[in-house]
């Protein structure tokens, strides 16, 4: 049977090299959709054809949903990957690829206008039984009266509360309030966060949660009504309330309450008649209390890591599904074995506040062993620059148990060489030598508790860094002018990143 005649790679990246791959696995052709800053990225050169989309900033080219889907039909392809991010949870594209004749590989238009907003997904999932974060949403319409009534709600919630945009994602509008004296202003300032990141300014207060682990569950649905949980995935290592760190299974959940959790999942997409592949979070209290905290209708950065314990390829059972297969799998046909651990690689820096960094690679070098993964976009020579989400790689680790996985990945990272452009790496090996992470105590504030006033090792650089810089300058490869360094925000006086004869040693 075939699957699809062509699927069109919505996205860049390392997650477009990720689905590019499992297609070639089954025999479908793809087409790679690309900006010009894209024109000589990885996804581009793997698949069968590649199309220039318009110029780099997102607006004008990976989120040009017209553009996207006359390429399709030019093309030939009769279904669309989104990957995750850009128009993955657009509920208006999914709906335009079904009109267009096309498969949307990921859930219905519906589903996703269920679950995308949140505060009709809490009511949707109050309605479901699934456990919610006690909070409150707004009734009044007209913004004045909101504030009032928020004002007033958060008195009864009890502080300290959490102001939450109900279209928001990544922290955005999004604020911590202990004191009821600075509730108006960051009830303001987070409406005006939110009204600028998603073009809404409405909010609603949670009561929050101390001390909590983010835990998620991946879920499979078919289009015969069935749903079953490939387990859970441990993501409370975070930074700006964005994931860094995601294992699984987690050290905290015992086999009792993993089947309660799994099934509160299974739920929650049953609600919405969700097919193909989602995620359903929630905060985990340290009482074991667990709340629904949202579901992210689309395939997860973390994903390998749930493949490396299960032993399923998600993106193909994605496509599969898209293509009105039934699931092969019952709930009780899902075994786990081992433990794995996903490190997110970016390009920012640690030490001024993830700020994201820019620079080409010079050398790149992958850590390779047994149960070592690495899921990338990037090659030696490749210009990083500012237009994009600053993840260029994703190192998945896997063992037989969680100690072994936690030194593999150690390892890992310390055999992982980047050089042009500052990563995050010493800070992810900083995470997992602390002795908090080792014994498994994880909860979302971990980086601010315990590694707030991190700085860099100072060490010098391998002697593989240094060599690949005096080539770089010599031959010409890799090195960006001053130029260049200043169109894309980069440090045009940073002697690594010029093209202007600077030497080793002087002279």
């Amino acid at each position: 049977m075939t699957l699809f005649r062509k699927i069109l790679v919505a996205n860049r990246g390392e997650i477009a090299v990720r689905i590019i791959r499992a297609c070639q696995e089954l025999g479908i052709p793809t087409v790679a959709v690309y900006s010009e800053a894209d024109a000589a990225a990885l996804h581009t050169t793997l698949a069968d054809e590649a199309v220039c989309i318009g110029p780099p900033p997102p607006l004008q080219s990976y989120l040009q949903a017209e553009t996207i889907l006359a390429v399709a039909r030019e093309r030939g392809c009769d279904a669309i990957h989104p990957g995750y991010g850009f128009l993955a949870e657009n509920a208006d594209f999914a709906a335009a690829v079904a009109a267009a004749g096309l498969t949307f590989i990921g859930p219905t238009a519906a589903a996703m206008r269920a679950m995308g907003g949140k505060i009709p997904s809490r009511q949707v999932m109050e309605a479901a039984g699934v456990p919610v974060v006690p909070g409150y949403h707004p009734v009044a319409t007209d913004p004045a009266a909101q504030k009032a009534e928020l004002a007033e709600a958060s008195v009864r919630l009890g502080y300290p509360i959490r102001i939450k945009a109900s279209a928001g994602g990544g922290g955005k509008g999004m604020r911590v309030v202990a004191d009821p004296d600075r509730f108006i202003a960051e009830l303001e300032s987070a409406r005006r966060e939110a009204q600028n990141a998603f073009g809404n300014s409405t909010v609603y207060l949670e009561k929050l949660i101390p001390g909590p682990r983010h835990i998620e569950f991946q879920i499979l649905a078919d289009h015969y009504g069935h749903v079953v949980h490939l387990g859970e995935r441990e993501c409370s290592i975070q930074r700006r309330h964005q994931k860094i760190i995601e294992e699984t299974p987690s050290p905290a959940l015992t086999p009792e309450l993993r089947a309660r959790m799994g099934a509160a999942a299974v739920a929650a997409a049953q609600a919405v008649g969700y097919t193909n592949a989602g995620t359903v979070e929630f905060l985990l209290a340290p009482d074991g209390h667990f709340y629904f905290l949202e579901m992210n209708t689309r395939l997860q950065v973390e994903h390998p890591i749930t493949e490396a314990v299960t032993g399923i390829d998600l993106v193909k059972a994605q496509i599969r599904i898209a293509a009105g297969e039934p699931l092969p799998w019952r709930q009780e046909a899902i075994t786990w074995r081992g433990h794995a651990i996903e490190a997110r690689i970016y390009a920012e820096d640690p030490a001024h506040r993830f700020l994201p960094t820019t620079g080409r690679v010079l050398l790149l070098s992958e850590p390779v062993g047994p149960g070592i993964r690495v899921d990338t976009g990037i090659t030696a020579g490749d210009a990083i620059g500012l237009y994009y989400d600053p993840m260029i790689a994703k190192l998945i680790c896997w063992a037989e148990d969680r100690a072994d996985a936690v030194r593999k990945l150690d390892w890992a990272l310390a055999h992982y060489l980047i050089a042009g452009v500052t990563t995050n790496i010493p800070f992810l090996q900083a995470i997992v030598r602390h002795p908090a992470y080792h014994q498994g105590m994880l909860s979302t504030d971990f980086v601010e508790r315990h590694l707030a006033d991190w700085q860099p090792p100072s060490l010098s650089p391998p002697d593989e860094i240094l060599i690949a810089a005096a080539v770089a300058d010599v031959q010409g490869y890799g090195v960006i002018s001053v130029a260049e360094a200043m169109a894309s925000g980069g440090e045009p006086y940073n002697p690594w990143a010029m093209a202007d004869g600077f030497r080793l040693g002087g002279g």
